[in-house]
């Protein structure tokens, strides 16, 4: 019994021996889960951020370029800091900062590292690089912001900023992580996914410390990044920066398009702000600041603010007249200012006068007949009948909804329609009377200051628009620009109809906007004064030039600056001497502008 026992224990150490040789064998050679967790904890695994495209104006001047700043990264095992007070004054953060951010990474990660300072500036790095080496745990990472040789087209461009809970919600493909930026508003936003680029990624070996120890597998698996695409903006920089001295210290916007191609020109909004305080690590800060202010400079306006049309609205009105064989060159009515207020001129007029005089009376008549055209019994069916037909006309020339501009929240304006009248009075419960107002450009009838620059080119191209937009190649290719812009929209207005009209508008500047007239330059134009019920009137001008080629399409909104013949018809006259001349030679005239004061 005792002789058995030896062989008994050998036995089972032997069993013991193959399970643990034959467990042994699985961890090391056939399963390599183990290994790929150890490769795991031992790479790291950093995205290498592309550089964002950059953006040039139509004539090749940079308008935006990516600045270098860094962050400041903390390993938190690593980390190690005496005199807390000390630190603090050389990287100017808070005690209250610096104990959040640190808690925030420890629980992260102790030995991964984590963000403790975000977008450092190359002066500020400067400062502190120096002291980098008395604080263990603590490394530099590179990137870039946005940055602005000249403080002009704020609105235009956008800004980019650190993307939101709900942008990456929304974000199906996975691209962005949280702490990316990202484009949001502008063109900034609009062609986020051209100039985003793509990203890269490098894989290296960390010990235990997190000590970087070199590439993994000597970079066989890493990628490089991809700079984002360069844009090249329609927007004529000089042009923009002379129509942004214009418009200092006044509120309103400036549109101006090239009509053949629907390119925009210039584009201001006013006022506005320099778009290099929304970099950098004040993008907060700054931002609050910006959208507490009462000049809401963040607003812009030429695609967000909507207005009456005033009379600039009357060119439609005679254009639909024409075109439903309602109205022609003949047709005269009296100037009777029981119906409607106007100013002085001979009485009756055709419609060449009433344009060129912009004869209110003329317009309560003759919107009359289109709307009130007996084709019912019943004289309220009638009114809704011939309105939304009317109203169909209308929006054909890009009125009542969005244009489609490559920018985020255009808004569409609005031209009333029966369900309006019905919601505000009752079915059958209006009529005529009520709605006069719409046949000056007035009423219930709103358009945005890029609507009424489309309608100068509509103007000046006989009877057609492009969609405006702010793109003009991207990498340098013009046929990368999307389909809807190189799309003809006719507004359904025979072409030899704008004949006069355009005879007229020329006309038109001699009596209404005096100061609109260049020498040398014939000007097609129409002036409009907005009612405005909380002060003075809104100023209003659109105008194409040349009249014989045109080749700029303006519309020109400045709010409490009176009639339209004086502040708006001479920034757009001035805007258009500028682009087609290359010089202002009316320095009176500037002078007059730069002042700002038109009562």
């Amino acid at each position: 019994m005792n002789d058995q026992r030896p062989l008994t224990i050998i036995v089972v150490v032997v069993l013991v021996g193959l399970v643990l040789l034959t467990k042994l064998f699985l961890i090391q050679v056939a399963d390599d889960s183990f290994l790929k967790r150890a490769e795991r904890n031992a790479i790291q695994r950093v995205v290498d951020h592309p550089y964002r495209g950059l953006v040039y104006d139509r004539t090749g001047k940079i308008m935006v370029y990516n600045n270098p700043i860094f962050d400041l990264m903390i390993i938190p095992k690593e980390f190690q800091v005496r005199d807390t007070a000390r630190f603090c004054e050389i990287f100017r953060v808070s005690k209250e900062h610096l104990i959040e951010t640190y808690t925030a990474a420890r629980k992260y990660s102790s030995v991964k590292p984590s963000t403790l300072i975000k977008q450092i500036s190359t002066t500020d790095f400067a400062r502190i690089q120096d002291y980098l080496i008395d604080y263990p745990g603590l490394f530099v990472m590179s990137r870039s912001v946005r940055s602005y040789p000249q403080a002009s087209s704020a609105n235009t461009l956008g800004y980019i900023g650190e993307i939101s809970g709900n942008q990456l919600g929304r974000d199906t493909v996975k691209y962005y992580r949280q702490g990316d930026y990202v484009g949001l508003s502008g063109m900034e936003g609009f062609y986020e996914k051209e100039l985003r680029g793509v990203k890269g990624v490098k894989y290296k070996m960390v010990n235990v410390r997190g000590v970087d120890k070199g590439p993994f597998k000597n970079g066989e698996y890493d990628t490089a990044s991809v700079a984002g695409k360069n844009v090249t903006s329609s927007i004529d920089l000089l042009l923009q920066q002379y129509g942004e001295m214009l418009m200092a210290g006044k509120r309103g916007s400036v549109v101006a398009i090239e009509p053949k191609t629907g390119e925009i020109l210039s584009m201001i909004s006013a006022p506005s702000y320099d778009p290099n305080v929304l970099t950098g690590a004040q993008f907060s800060t700054n931002y609050m600041l910006l959208n507490k202010d009462d000049t809401r400079p963040l607003f812009n306006r030429p695609i967000m603010a909507m207005y009456p049309p005033g009379s600039i609205f009357k060119i439609v009105q005679s254009l639909v007249g024409l075109q439903s064989g309602i109205l022609n060159v003949n047709t005269t009515f009296a100037c009777n200012r029981s119906l409607v207020a106007c100013h002085n001129h001979p009485s009756p007029v055709d419609l060449f006068g009433a344009i060129r005089n912009s004869c209110n009376p003329y317009y309560h008549q003759a919107f009359r007949a289109i709307i009130n055209r007996e084709v019912s019994s019943n004289t309220f069916k009638d009114t809704e009948i011939g309105l939304n037909e009317w109203r169909e006309s209308v929006m054909k020339f890009g009125l009542g909804s969005p244009l489609g501009l490559d920018m985020f929240n255009e808004k569409g304006g609005s031209i009333p329609s029966s369900k309006l009248y019905d919601r505000v009075y009752g079915a059958g419960r209006w009529k005529y009377s009520t709605i006069y107002s719409l046949s000056i450009g007035q009423g219930e009838m709103l358009v945005t200051p890029l609507q009424m620059a489309n309608l100068a080119a509509v103007f000046a191209n006989k009877g057609y628009y492009y969609t405006p937009h702010l793109i003009k190649a991207i990498d340098g290719n013009t046929d990368n620009i999307p389909e809807e812009f190189r799309t003809k929209h006719e507004v359904g207005v025979d072409a030899h109809h704008f004949d006069m009209v355009q005879d007229a508008m020329a006309q038109a500047i001699y009596g209404t906007a005096a100061r609109a007239v260049i020498k040398d330059i014939e000007i097609a134009g129409k002036t409009g004064t907005a009612q405005n019920p909380q002060g003075e009137d809104h100023s209003v001008f659109i105008a194409f030039a040349p009249k014989s080629d045109p080749k700029i399409a303006i519309a020109v909104y400045v709010e409490n600056a009176g009639w339209g013949g004086r502040a708006a018809a001479s920034i757009a006259s001035l805007m258009i001497e500028k682009y087609l001349r290359g010089e202002v030679t009316r320095l009176e005239l500037e002078e007059y502008v730069r002042v700002g004061k038109f009562m």
